[in-house]
């Protein structure tokens, strides 16, 4: 299992409580989440979703550190190859 673009922008629209947000269409990769409109309590918030769905705990220590969504994944992907 690793995660994916598609599957961290579902998260992000669900923490947001919205059907379809505008900023998340088209690569968001790269964008930083602030440019997204995402404070750091959401992203506390979706860390606990990927827990949730993934069973990757990131710590709020490096979570804090997170600029992108590549960046969220990559720590997310990274967990989960040393998990298996």
């Amino acid at each position: 299992m690793t995660m994916t673009i598609t599957a961290l922008r579902q998260i992000l629209v669900d923490c947001a409580g919205g059907d379809e947000i505008a900023e998340l269409n088209g690569d968001i990769s790269t964008v930083d989440f602030e440019q997204l409109g995402y404070d750091s309590l959401a992203l506390i918030e979706t860390a606990s979703r990927i827990q949730r769905d993934f069973g990757v705990m990131i710590p709020e220590e490096q979570l804090i550190d997170v600029k992108t969504p590549q960046e969220l994944i990559d720590i997310v992907n990274n967990q989960l190859r040393g998990a298996a």
